[in-house]
């Protein structure tokens, strides 16, 4: 079985989500969990998964405003 480059990225950016639920504090959680959201956006648009792209886009976006949220405090 051989992987292309779309399906590593795939497995790459569920295992970093997988990882990301595995933290205990929120602010490591939440870039973890916007990095591995991210892959998923890339990944959406290689396989023109619209869905895939529009939900974890918008984690993404949830996260990031809670960082710079909670960082301004």
């Amino acid at each position: 079985m051989t992987l292309n480059y779309v399906e590593l990225l795939g497995y790459m950016a569920s295992a970093t989500i997988v990882l990301s639920f595995a933290l205990q504090n929120i602010t490591k959680i939440r870039v973890v969990n916007s990095v591995g959201c991210f892959l998923f956006v890339i990944y959406g648009l290689l396989i023109s998964g619209i869905p895939v792209v529009i939900a974890n886009g918008a984690i993404v976006f949830i996260n990031l405003f809670y960082l710079f949220r909670n960082r301004k405090r």
